[in-house]
């Protein structure tokens, strides 16, 4: 979709008069085009409806400030009734940083032969009075709110999403030592969000604290020292690294001892790495250099 449709096209059609009235139901003079409705948020609109009439200026000449993703839907679409709730839910969420314009393609013929849609429903991005990015089918909601960041940040915008109250709530019960109140926090999070990071890192967070609790750090890494090849020992040793900042010291023990090991041994070994990943971010740089060296152990 990156510059394949020319917008000025439906412009045209909404500025030419229409033809004479050839009939008597017909109205002799263009109708003025319908007010936009839907929702609004902190910063302003968030979510409206628009048609073939107010496209120029809802759509285009709004993108040229703020970014405006079309949602081209339909009533008999059920897939749309899938995603047009869901990008309802983050425009709302993004408080006016873009805009959200949702189009029927159905009474809007001019904007559905514009895009030229086979299919629905369909997601086009524009930017700068130019469509940018589009898909087409349902997404899960973080495939949405990873589209929709790239969008803002190809735009220029920085936008801070408040935090989940939820979160803060089960992130502040971990930090006072509260696990079982942190884990139940947790785990309500992702019964409603299976995929938010924040809350997994948590969960794995809780389950690493429990291993060491009650243990003393120094006999614990002198065990370890002691016993190279014991999985417990070296497995509550990286723990110690990771949860001191040494998160690549505890890796590296975890996949040197990957390398020494064989059948359950090293089935622990990989699977208690895996779980200290659990905790990092997503994109930490030293999670993805262990994870490459973990996969040459392996192989």
């Amino acid at each position: 979709m990156r510059g394949a449709v020319d917008l000025s096209g439906l412009k045209d059609r909404a500025t030419t008069p229409p033809p004479p009235a050839a009939a008597p139901e017909t109205p002799a003079a263009n109708p003025a085009p319908p007010t936009p409705t839907g929702l609004s948020g902190p910063g302003g609109v968030t979510v409206i409806d628009v048609t073939d009439a107010t496209f120029q200026s809802e759509v285009v000449e709004r993108s040229m400030t703020t970014p405006v993703v079309i949602d081209l839907w339909a009533e008999w679409c059920q897939p749309c009734k899938q995603l047009s709730p869901v990008l309802e839910k983050l425009a709302v969420e993004g408080a006016g940083a873009w805009v959200l314009a949702k189009v029927d393609i159905d009474a809007n013929p001019g904007i559905r032969q514009l895009f030229q849609v086979q299919g629905i429903p369909m997601v086009v991005a524009v930017l700068g009075g130019r469509p940018v990015d589009a898909f087409q089918g349902v997404q899960p909601e973080s495939q949405l709110r990873a589209w929709v960041d790239s969008l803002l940040r190809a735009s220029g915008i920085e936008v801070e999403v408040p935090e989940d109250p939820a979160l803060i709530a089960a992130d502040e019960a971990l930090m006072a030592g509260e696990l079982d109140e942190a884990e139940r926090a947790y785990r309500k999070i992702l019964s409603d969000k299976p995929a938010d990071e924040a809350a997994q890192a948590g969960l794995a967070q809780v389950v690493m604290l429990r291993r060491i609790e009650g243990v003393d750090p120094e006999a614990a890494m002198a065990a370890a020292d002691a016993k190279p090849d014991d999985v417990a020992a070296q497995g509550i040793a990286a723990d110690l690294e990771v949860l001191n900042g040494l998160a690549d010291r505890g890796y590296a023990r975890l996949i040197d001892l990957v390398r020494r090991t064989s059948g359950e041994d090293r089935d622990a070994a990989r699977n208690h790495l895996v779980s200290l990943f659990a905790v990092a971010a997503p994109d930490d740089p030293a999670v993805a250099a262990a994870r490459r060296a973990l996969a040459s152990a392996l192989f």
